[in-house]
């Protein structure tokens, strides 16, 4: 068992799964660190990817529209940068990577929103 094998599995048996999916809305609660203080940032997008599965190089993907001009960043999935993520609103969709939403703005580039049965 290599190294990273070792790691992966160390991490699944400690983090569980996330609980958010690609194309739900979620507010992403990420520590900063400015000069001596340390503060606590919100990054609120749409997840439009997930990558490497749930091992110690898996990350999302969050966009969002800030004054006109599309943001994203990567978040690392493991990391203790991050506090917590907090789910918006969850959305169903039909593909794992959402990469079309980049082309689009305003009412084009929204989600249908999760019907309850």
């Amino acid at each position: 068992m290599t190294v990273l094998q070792q790691v992966n599995s160390e991490l699944a048996a400690a983090n569980p799964a996330p609980s958010f999916t690609v194309g739900d809305e979620v507010r992403v609660h990420v520590r900063i660190k400015d000069g001596d203080k340390v503060r606590v940032q919100v990054f609120e997008g749409t997840v439009i990817a997930m990558k490497g599965g749930a091992g110690v190089s898996a990350t999302y993907t969050v966009r969002k529209s800030s004054f006109g001009v599309g943001v994203e960043r990567v978040f690392p999935l493991h990391t203790p940068t991050v506090e917590k993520v907090e789910i918006k609103t969850p959305h169903p969709v039909r593909r794992s990577k959402l990469y079309y939403l980049r082309e689009r703005s305003g009412k084009s580039a929204r989600l249908k929103e999760q019907t309850q049965a």
